[in-house]
């Protein structure tokens, strides 16, 4: 059978998005490179009217679910340490609503990836449980959101 390029390019092409652009490549804490990757994200969506902010988080989440299924398969691992659009929805997720400043970003990515790591229940059990894109992306959403309960809970104790 003759040779694809194009199917190869466009399989390249899901796992440079599903590796963050190449971030998840790093060979120490591409997760942590991941959310690096999320902070200009957050950067040209904080702007945005809620409604639209959400959006485009769910939009990044379904294409993560997309991604993240065809680079796992091909690396032969559901949620191969590679893969971190995983990382830059979550982060995002944790900066819903974040008032501006950078000690807030700050704050978002250390909470962010200390309940990455840790993996509260049930984010562990999803973790274990689900073995594809959705468990890949699931994960990081919940840690996303117990980050962003947390931001929120400092915002409401310390405001500007």
């Amino acid at each position: 059978m003759p040779y694809n390029t194009t199917f190869t390019l466009s399989r390249r092409a899901v796992h440079w998005l599903a590796q963050g652009f190449g971030a998840g490549r790093i060979p120490v804490a591409p997760g942590t490179f991941g959310t690096l990757v999320a902070v200009p994200i957050y950067l040209l969506l904080m702007g945005l009217a809620p409604w639209l902010y959400g959006a485009v988080v769910l939009l990044l989440f379904a294409v993560g679910v997309w991604a993240a299924s065809i680079t796992g398969h091909d690396l032969g691992a559901h949620d191969h340490q590679s893969i971190v659009l995983d990382e830059v929805v979550g982060f995002l997720i944790t900066m819903f609503l974040a008032p501006p400043g950078w000690i807030w970003i700050v704050v978002g990515f250390a909470l962010f990836r200390l309940f990455d790591t840790w993996k509260p229940y049930p984010i562990r059990l999803i973790d274990r449980r689900l073995n594809n894109g959705l468990g890949c992306m699931l994960d990081d959403v919940l840690a996303g959101v117990y980050a962003l309960v947390v931001l929120q809970g400092a915002v409401y104790l310390y405001p500007n």
